[in-house]
């Protein structure tokens, strides 16, 4: 694996990628998360024929971070993936997306379905994410964009979360150093794209008829863990819904099955992405 930069003109983003020359895949990480979320893994997908890519979207980790809620939308994420696809040489690839990632990557799949040789929608919504009031959403961007992501981190280090599974807590216990990692990560977030793409979270249209109704469907892998209640059952309904995709759970594993069972998410996703290639 190694790491550099593209400059896509509007913005320069930060790549870790492994397998140059292979198959394409692009793995978009979700909000407030880097591509350091699937950096275990790209040696492996690499070992597979897999060139693979995972970027730090704009607002993240090393990538350029603009100011302004206007420089930040699932729609705006989608195109400079696009871009980024384009800056590799790639026609078309395959294209997973975890949480907000895969928001991102419905997207892409509804704007130019052709791209893509295969879609992984991974602990994702088709709508906006539920449980959730959007004006509290709004007044915690507010605090991020006046105050900094520091004092975000630690007002969220005190508050709940709907993500807060047996399967990340027992992984916080094995692994304390997975606990600062999610720390650093938030805290590298710019305050803007906090505060637009947590509204949009919260309040993006339904997408699922349309997604039913993509032409030509990519072959589509839909990947939950069990425990991720927020999204289990609109997982089940997109893998309903898309025409010929499947369902992956991952016992034991909450929103992010990579680590919480990582012997399991490999499983599901690594025997699709051979049935496709």
């Amino acid at each position: 694996m190694r790491t550099r930069r593209v400059d896509l003109g509007e913005v320069e983003l930060a790549v870790a990628e492994a397998g140059e020359g292979g198959r394409p895949l692009l793995l978009l990480h979700g909000f407030t998360g880097a591509k350091e979320d699937f950096g275990d893994w790209l040696d492996w997908l690499a070992d597979l024929g897999w060139h693979a890519v995972a970027p730090d979207h704009r607002g993240h980790g090393e990538s350029a971070k603009p100011e302004g809620r206007g420089a930040y939308s699932m729609a705006i994420l989608a195109g400079d993936a696009l871009a980024l696809a384009d800056a590799l040489g790639w026609d078309r690839f395959v294209l997973l997306g975890h949480s907000m990632g895969g928001y991102v990557a419905q997207r892409i799949a509804l704007a130019d379905p052709g791209r893509l040789a295969g879609l992984v929608l991974m602990d994702t919504g088709h709508s906006s994410v539920a449980g959730i009031e959007p004006a509290q959403v709004e007044t915690a961007g507010k605090l991020a964009v006046e105050s900094g992501m520091d004092a975000m981190a630690d007002l969220m280090a005190e508050v709940d979360s709907p993500l807060d599974t047996p399967a990340h807590r027992r992984l916080v216990a094995e692994q304390p150093a997975y606990a600062a990692f999610e720390d650093r990560k938030l805290r590298a977030t710019s305050p803007w794209l906090y505060a637009s793409l947590s509204h949009e979270l919260v309040t993006c249209p339904d997408v699922l008829d349309r997604l039913a109704a993509v032409i030509p469907t990519p072959p589509t892998l839909v990947v939950v863990g069990e425990q991720d209640t927020p999204f289990v059952p609109a997982a089940m309904r997109m893998a309903h819904a898309v025409p010929g995709a499947t369902l992956g759970v991952v016992a034991d594993a909450g929103h992010s099955p990579q680590f919480e069972n990582p012997a399991g998410w490999w499983q599901v996703v690594s025997a699709f992405l051979d049935r496709i290639a």
